[in-house]
């Protein structure tokens, strides 16, 4: 096989509580790339919609974790990456992410599956230096793995993945630009440790809720005391819009990842239209140009379209 079509898509990084640690993969948006075997070590960036992404293989989210996958193969190889990006860049739901790891699913697929999954988490955790300057993986993880995923440490790494019940997710994403490396450099360095504690307690809460789908638990522990306090001062109408989606019926949500986008889990179909209704009647008389999305948890990530 020479060529692979791909769909990668989007994730919410953090799940409120879980800064750097919980992510959980949607069904939509994806981005859709074209992956192509080369005989030439070397790697070949094109992007097909005008995003403006860097073409230097190195400086490119995708481009980068390929370079880290190369140094661990022998055969004089290399791949030609076609990207169209459908996850705007800056958008807070895994834009550089779908990126790294849709990069990185499609090389292995065309390699054979030499590579596992956690191997693949570790290629892919170079591009998303290259987005943040940091190597994080709670975008990542999920994208690779599907569903809702723990990453129990980055040095050594141990990914988990959590079982969830069926849940709706409805995402607004203001049009405004929040870049990841802006919103790491604002947060503190130091926190109080009756907060920390505070938040272990929302983390545990969240993970036990979703193995015991137990609702109740996850709206209770879908509270951030630390980062959501700092970061929502970069998005307009985010108090509203957390305030109202919980009184139209949301067990509760926050900034997905560093933002701009905000999410809101529900029940069902029908709250989580509901709720879509909350979110665009606020930006409607903010005036601030948005997209919404009423998706759900994909239990499956980057999903091979042909071989």
């Amino acid at each position: 096989m020479k060529e692979v079509k791909i769909y990668s898509p989007a994730t919410v990084a953090n799940i409120v509580c879980g800064f750097d640690v919980l992510g959980m993969c949607l069904a939509e948006p994806c981005d859709v790339m074209h992956v192509k075997l080369l005989a030439e070590k070397k790697v070949v960036i094109n992007n097909i919609n005008n995003h403006q992404l860097p073409t230097d293989a190195s400086q490119n989210t995708a481009g980068a974790s390929i370079l880290a996958m190369l140094d661990d193969i022998n055969d004089e190889i290399g791949f030609e990456i076609s990207i169209e990006k459908n996850i705007k860049p800056g958008s807070g739901i895994g834009s550089s992410a779908a990126s790294a790891a849709g990069a990185v699913v499609a090389a292995n697929h065309l390699l054979g599956n030499k590579f596992g999954n956690e191997d693949l988490v570790r290629y892919a955790m170079f591009g998303e230096k290259v987005a943040s300057g940091v190597k994080h993986a709670d975008n990542i993880a999920p994208c690779i793995y599907g569903g809702i995923t723990l990453i129990r440490s980055i040095f050594p790494l141990d990914i988990v993945s959590i079982p969830a019940p069926q849940l709706y997710v409805t995402v607004v994403h203001p049009q405004i630009e929040v870049r990841t490396s802006d919103a790491r450099q604002i947060l503190r360095k130091e926190v109080l440790l009756k907060d920390a504690i505070r938040q272990w307690g929302n983390i545990a809460g969240l993970v036990a809720g979703f193995i015991k789908n137990d609702y109740e638990l996850i709206s209770r522990s879908l509270e951030d005391v630390i980062i959501e306090p700092v970061r929502s001062m970069l998005i307009p109408g985010f108090d509203e819009v957390k305030l109202k989606c919980k009184e139209a019926g949301a067990l509760g949500g926050g900034i997905s990842g560093s933002g701009p986008s905000i999410f809101m889990l529900s029940k069902n179909e029908a709250t989580a239209r509901s709720v879509e209704a909350v979110m665009i009647n606020i930006y409607n008389k903010i005036e601030l140009t948005y997209h919404t999305y009423v998706t759900t948890i994909n239990d499956h990530g980057v999903k091979i379209i042909n071989e």
